[in-house]
């Protein structure tokens, strides 16, 4: 994530390495240590049955919520992860989108939130593992010859530890290639992805325990069947963290793979909660996912004062969700994926645009539309039949033929794969500049702020409708607009702009122009102070200045070292990329394993071993 960038190391040149200060590796790898070592030694004299504080813990916890113990902690400590990543998350964003780098990762108090909140998550999926002394139902897997774990279980130990695992590799990326200063670090998304994915196995595991209960139990609590919606926001926010960075306005992509984003998030996760829970569930899941993310957004900006972030609502495509289900199309779930996702794919972003241009810093072109449905509608089509497939396995039905469900896993990873790739096809200008006039405002003494007159060259660069022509300037601290201005210039001519708001050019802010105008994107710096820590000599702000478009990477991650084999990096990205399609692929076996398990009836008690001369 953008927080994870933040930490540093001085060298002996005074100049700043791309990983953390080596105390700081060595505390928290001493930290982590030291839990993991906790954890097994609790599991060990759980397993052992030495201690039975555990057991009964679960137990009064598995009693409230009608759950097997080992369901029932395990969730309950889940929804605590969940929340305390989620806002150390957004938060750990905004500060970097504010303030820059900070010392080292024990310096930013939003670290610890993220720490804690995987750790949490392993510790979750570890419970659901060493809990149950007996066989956790006819999926279960076999650890040892009377150790049997849920599937649900392993999935979210399996999910936290490859998040956690992209803290120490994400330092090692950084000591290679600095410190890119995105979202989409190959490491950051192996955090994110993580913790994102890692609700889907909660969702398992919550099956396998109201499978091992009966048809005999009680009904569900309100309370438990608001957690079961309130999984399903989870999952929506889970799908939608890749989007952060146009949420804050300082995407460094080009614009339209947002909708492509939105729209397999709300396909997946709102067909699989109305497939699942029944009428209102895509609704309901919406809803609080904006309950969940607006929470944060607002005690991350109001209250501590850092940038604040919009966020996509989702109501538009789950309403569009909740009426295609009330066709006869519902009763075939494959089928209802395709066509909510469709609907998704064009009503529901249509819907959402209208949102997105009320609130964010760039609304939806209307000449982005054409490329934004092919990326868009093919990713939400398949994404829909991933969240029919998901449902299928929840509800308890037979899954289609092997074949078939792997197919579509792997033609949505295909689809996805393919408009990403179209999305990150772009093209700097070359030989062109753009001459941008500075007018002085007053203000406050130390704090010089201008209006910028921006004539682009040559004037037909940019055409009538671009994704954005704006000034950013992000960084400056948070006393002064929390860091962060984003200014949507307003256009007076072909290639001729002013800026609608006072723009800073003077301590800790970076200020440039941004130019995106379908695959055309590029920048110009207007000022960047020195920065010695990276070598990096200042831009100064001139009054009139000319100057040619630039890769926008070269001045948002002016940290990046560049001084590298080009085949080192790719080689980096394919390895976490290779990471990535494990785990999914990991997901999908434990799809087919718990329902194939279906067949079979679940077993609550393991026969144990005879003891004396007949074992």
């Amino acid at each position: 994530m953008i927080g994870a960038l933040g930490e540093r190391t001085i060298l002996a040149d005074g100049s700043e390495g791309g990983g953390a200060a080596l105390d700081q590796v060595i505390g928290l790898t001493v930290a982590a240590a030291v839990v993991t070592a906790v954890l097994l030694w609790i599991g060990y004299r759980h397993r052992t049955r030495r201690i039975t504080w555990l057991m009964a813990l679960a137990e009064r916890v598995g009693a409230k919520f009608k759950r097997p113990p080992w369901v029932a902690l395990s969730i309950m400590l889940f929804t605590a992860t969940l929340i305390c990543a989620l806002f150390g998350f957004i938060w750990d964003v905004s500060l970097h989108i504010g303030k820059g780098r900070d010392p080292g990762p024990l310096a930013n108090p939003a670290h610890y939130f993220i720490l804690v909140g995987l750790f949490m998550l392993f510790i979750a999926g570890v419970l659901a593992v060493i809990l149950p002394y007996d066989k956790p139902g006819s999926s279960a897997v076999r650890i040892t010859r009377h150790w049997y774990a849920p599937v649900g279980g392993l999935l979210i130990a399996g999910c936290g530890l490859y998040a956690l695992t992209g803290f120490p590799l994400d330092d090692v990326w950084h000591r290679i290639f600095g410190q890119d200063v995105t979202l989409w670090g190959p490491t950051h998304l192996m955090l994110i992805g993580g913790a994102g994915l890692s609700v889907i196995a909660v969702l398992f595991l919550e099956y396998e325990g109201r499978r091992t209960v009966g048809p005999d139990a009680p009904p569900d609590s309100r309370f438990v069947k608001f957690l079961q919606y309130l999984s399903f926001g989870g999952l929506v926010v889970g799908l939608s963290v890749f989007q952060i960075e146009y949420d804050f306005g300082v995407e460094q992509f080009r614009l339209v793979l947002q909708p492509m984003m939105i729209g397999g998030a709300a396909a997946m996760a709102l067909v699989a909660a109305r497939l699942t829970l029944g009428r209102g569930a895509a609704v309901a899941a919406a809803v609080l996912a904006v309950a969940l993310r607006g929470g944060v957004a607002l005690v991350v900006g109001p209250v501590l004062g850092a940038p604040i972030s919009w966020f996509p609502l989702y109501l538009g495509p789950a309403v569009v969700v909740e009426l295609i289900a009330l066709t006869p199309i519902a009763k075939r779930p494959i089928l209802f994926g395709a066509v909510a996702g469709l609907g998704v794919g064009t009503i529901g972003l249509w819907l959402e645009s209208l949102w997105i241009g009320a609130v964010y810093q760039f609304p939806w072109p209307t000449s982005m539309w054409g490329e934004a449905l092919a990326m868009a509608v093919p990713v939400a089509v398949l994404m829909g039949m991933c969240g029919a497939l998901l449902s299928i396995v929840l509800n308890g039905q037979p899954l289609p033929r092997p074949a078939v469900g792997i197919t579509v896993v792997v033609l949505t990873l295909l689809a996805v794969g393919g408009a990403v790739a179209n999305g990150l096809r772009t093209e700097v200008p070359q030989n062109d500049t753009a001459t941008i006039a500075l007018t002085d405002l007053p203000s406050p003494a130390g704090q010089r702020m201008v209006n910028a007159d921006v004539r682009i060259n040559p004037p037909d660069l940019v055409g009538e409708n671009p994704e954005w022509v704006a000034i950013l300037s992000w960084q400056g601290g948070l006393a002064h607009d929390r860091g962060l201005v984003v200014d949507r210039l307003e256009r007076v001519a072909p290639g001729h702009y002013r800026s609608t708001r006072p723009v800073p050019i003077w301590g800790s802010w970076k200020t440039l122009l941004r130019v995106q105008d379908r695959t055309t994107m590029g920048g110009v710096p207007i000022y960047l102070p020195a920065d010695p820590g990276i070598n990096a000599p200042a831009v100064l702000a001139e009054m009139t200045s000319t100057r040619p478009f630039v890769p926008e990477i070269t001045i948002l991650q002016r940290e990046r070292n560049q001084n590298h084999p080009a085949w080192l990096f790719t080689a980096g990205g394919v390895v976490v990329l290779i990471c990535t399609l494990i785990l999914i692929a990991a997901l999908t076996w434990g799809a087919g394993r718990i329902n194939r398990a279906e067949e079979q009836p679940a077993r609550l008690e393991e026969p144990r071993p005879k003891v004396g001369p007949q074992a």
